[in-house]
């Protein structure tokens, strides 16, 4: 294992005081429980927005927190999920009075947690609703979860819906849209080569040098298919026929094309399935209308690829496009 660490223990921990020197202007992080919230303090009747799984996949879900989307996000150990103290922690410090919205990606983990996080908040006079993001079209059920998995989707979902909070939209106005986001959105992503947990010390899974896994999840959950590599136009088209049959997707369509690396794959090779991707999805009369093209839900260093599809009306796309300034994302402010 060759990783630019210390000690494998410590890699959340010094990550955290890295990320919180490096955009002090825009976080602070709890230790004590692991959490980071905004820099500012809550805002009296905001909605606040918090997600969070394990730590791993970034800039997924701290670099999301700031003005426009997160108001927190509770990082796990390593692809491990967050506990429920990290949680109710990170609940009461964004509580606005208005309640607090868990976006939560669909991992047994994950979904247990944050439930029992929501049952201690609400004794605590907090409104708390939740939504679980689980736009995988590439498995319904894996090792890691019960039903499809959440990926790249729920990135979408927290833009989008921390717009609306950030508007002022209520707790039930935000997890309608957010329901309404998951509902619209589909995924499905590819690996190259595994990636090395650093407590584990060696690679999760094993591949040929010249082959590679269509559906694989966000941790090396297995996919639908170990096949040959094949070249990057075949490679978009196996991703996007079953994400655009799903929905179903249908000419006439406005989507959002988002072309996801998972840590290890350069800009280059993204950008040049992006390409293809467009095309593709001219060819069958879905207009592209809003992009992101980007290293935004990893797995380490894992090299591969995955594309998500929204489908999007008036109300999405303005609310795309409100401002937004995080670590990871930003724009209009």
């Amino acid at each position: 294992m060759k990783k630019i660490i210390n000690d494998p223990s410590k890699v959340v921990d010094e990550a955290l005081a890295g990320m919180a020197a490096a955009h002090a202007d825009l976080i602070r992080v709890s230790y004590d429980p692991h959490y980071i919230v905004r820099a500012e303090p809550p805002r009296s009747g905001k909605v606040g927005i918090l997600s969070g799984g394990g730590s791993g996949h970034e800039p997924m879900h701290g670099g999301f927190v700031g003005f426009g989307m997160l108001d927190a996000a509770c990082p796990g150990a390593v692809f491990t999920s967050p506990t429920p103290d990290q949680v109710i922690d990170a609940t009461k410090a964004i509580d606005g009075g208005a309640g607090v919205l868990h976006i939560v990606k669909n991992y047994t983990g994950d979904v247990l947690n944050f439930e029992t996080a929501a049952e201690l908040a609400l004794a605590e006079g907090i409104s708390v609703e939740a939504v679980v993001i689980d736009d995988d079209v590439a498995v319904k059920d894996s090792l890691f979860t019960a039903g499809r998995r959440g990926v790249g989707g729920t990135v979408l979902a927290e833009k989008i819906v921390g717009a609306a909070a950030e508007a002022g939209a209520d707790l039930a106005a935000v997890k309608a849209l957010c329901e309404r986001v998951n509902a619209s959105v589909r995924s499905m992503g590819m690996a190259l080569t595994s990636c090395t947990v650093p407590h584990a010390g060696k690679p999760t899974f094993s591949l040929g040098e010249s082959e590679m896994e269509i559906g694989i999840g966000i941790h090396g959950e297995p996919g639908r298919e170990r096949m040959p590599l094949e070249p990057a136009n075949a490679i978009v088209e196996r991703l996007l026929g079953p994400i655009v049959e799903d929905l179903p997707f249908a000419s006439g369509d406005q989507v959002l094309l988002f072309v996801n690396g998972m840590g290890g794959t350069p800009l280059i090779e993204l950008y040049l399935a992006y390409g293809h991707a467009e095309h593709v999805l001219a060819e069958r009369g879905i207009t592209v209308q809003r992009r992101l093209v980007g290293n935004y839900i990893t797995s380490l260093e894992m090299q591969g690829m995955s594309i998500t599809l929204l489908k999007l009306d008036d109300e999405l796309v303005s609310l795309w496009d409100a401002p937004v300034q995080t670590a990871a994302l930003r724009w209009g402010r």
